[in-house]
């Protein structure tokens, strides 16, 4: 039986990251990743391949970034947490000193009547499945894609790309709703509108009709929506049955639990990524936040702790960005209606201004920050951004305010930077000016909201 100093389940975004940063802080050699899949996909990436990238292929993260970390294609079936070994589908036994379990998460399917037809797809993490749907896709006209989150509309918009007229129905009374404010969600909406894209909400899917494959669906208001095919993208569940079956204790959102280390109940296992729980960085609860990002921070924490408690998982923010249309978007932290859940008394800052200065460069566009503050402490509690794609950049620079509990004042008198070709101007930058007019509010310059 072959033994290694460390093993890692799961080689997308957490795995990766830490067998890349095990090696970096500890110098280890001796490391194994174990990976059903052949290629590791980019998850985010997905829904592109039907559109802007054109081929799975595109898609692929290549293994050349496990650095000196042996690889193994195979599927864990069992862990033993007293010999300290992981049974692989093939009979073999692996021995571990430190696991980290990375083994992600698979998407949701709900129990929809006619979801098993032909024609009905989801976004697997498995390139013949993925190869398979681009066959598919090809050729069709009529798509419905059920779930209006970010997996959702993405295919949506990248199916348009390709010529096919799409339908999204979102159960919600907005696409977007969980993660983003009602004005984004409606800008989000109104975007793909104007592209051409039919946008059906609060409104879930009662059946998927055909004989043997899916030729329509119905709605819980009675309404049938003619298709050829279905892309079902309304979320993802936690793969935690290795662990479930070897003892570990599962959270309340159906993850690993862990604790601020990432150490499961077992000292020498950790988890990290989509199986395993996330806590909230404003209160500690238990939140399904299910992000690559937050994955590849998590991996890095693990891989530190491996053999000594260094560094600490103070939460998840939740920090999210997309495209749909010509339209960006980003969110980080809690949106208003949360805050308020919480017992925040919410404060909002906004400010727009075009992207570069003056608004004549070439490639202007307005862009909006909106965020929204904790009256009684004055700090940042979270904040959107859009239009321009430079917003992806301007959610992180909001997501650093927030975990370092700036106040509105420290934001207003942020020492920004500027370029006509970069930003805006300094008089209007969109960040510091939307601190400004909440700290106006709150002082009563201008009537508070």
């Amino acid at each position: 039986m072959e033994k290694h100093e460390l093993v890692i389940i799961g080689g997308s975004a957490g795995g990766i990251q830490a067998a890349i940063c095990a090696q970096k802080h500890h110098g280890l050699k001796d490391i194994l990743v174990i990976r059903i899949e052949e290629k590791a996909m980019v998850p985010c990436g997905i829904p592109y391949i039907y559109g802007t990238l054109g081929s799975v292929e595109k898609n692929i993260m290549p293994d050349t970034l496990l650095g000196e970390a042996k690889l193994r294609i195979g599927e864990a079936v069992s862990l033993d947490r007293e010999k300290k070994t992981v049974k692989l589908k093939d009979g073999d036994e692996i021995g571990y000193n430190k696991l980290i379990l990375a083994t992600g998460s698979s998407p949701l399917q709900p129990p929809i009547p006619g979801i098993d037809k032909k024609g009905v797809w989801f976004a697997w993490k498995n390139t013949d499945y993925l190869e398979e749907l681009a066959k598919a896709i090809d050729g069709v006209g009529e798509i419905v894609v059920i779930g209006g989150g970010f997996i959702g509309l993405e295919f949506a918009d990248e199916c348009r790309k390709s010529g096919h007229n799409v339908t999204v129905i979102e159960l919600l009374e907005h696409c977007l709703q969980l993660v983003c404010s009602t004005d984004l969600c409606i800008r989000a909406e109104e975007t793909l509108t104007e592209k051409g894209i039919n946008i059906i909400t609060g409104n879930g899917v009662k059946s998927i009709n055909g004989a043997e494959k899916a030729e329509s669906v119905t709605l819980q208001s009675g309404e049938q929506v003619a298709c050829d095919m279905v892309i079902i993208g309304i979320g993802v569940v936690p793969n935690v049955r290795l662990a479930k079956d070897a003892g570990l204790e599962i959270g309340p959102t159906g993850g690993i639990k862990v604790d601020e280390f990432q150490r499961t109940a077992d000292q020498d296992i950790f988890a990290v990524g989509d199986c395993a729980e996330k806590y909230s960085f404003f209160n500690g609860e238990p939140v399904p936040v299910r992000l690559a990002s937050v994955a590849t921070r998590e991996g890095k924490i693990a891989a530190a702790n491996l053999f000594q408690a260094q560094w600490r998982n103070i939460g998840t923010v939740g920090v999210f960005s997309t495209v749909v249309g010509d339209t960006a978007l980003a969110m980080a932290g809690l949106t208003d209606t949360n805050a308020q859940k919480l017992g925040y008394a919410v404060v909002i800052g906004e400010a727009q201004a075009a992207s570069k200065h003056p608004g004549t460069m070439p490639d202007a566009h307005p862009l909006r920050v909106r965020l929204a503050f904790d009256r009684r402490s004055g700090k940042i509690l979270g904040g959107c951004a859009c239009c321009t794609q430079s917003v992806g950049e301007v959610v992180n620079l909001i997501a650093a305010a927030i975990v370092n509990e700036m106040t509105m004042e420290q934001i207003a008198m942020f020492p920004m930077g500027t370029h006509p070709w970069l930003t805006a101007s300094p008089l209007v930058y969109q960040f510091t000016d939307a601190a400004s007019n909440a700290l106006h509010k709150v002082k009563g310059t201008v009537q508070a909201v």
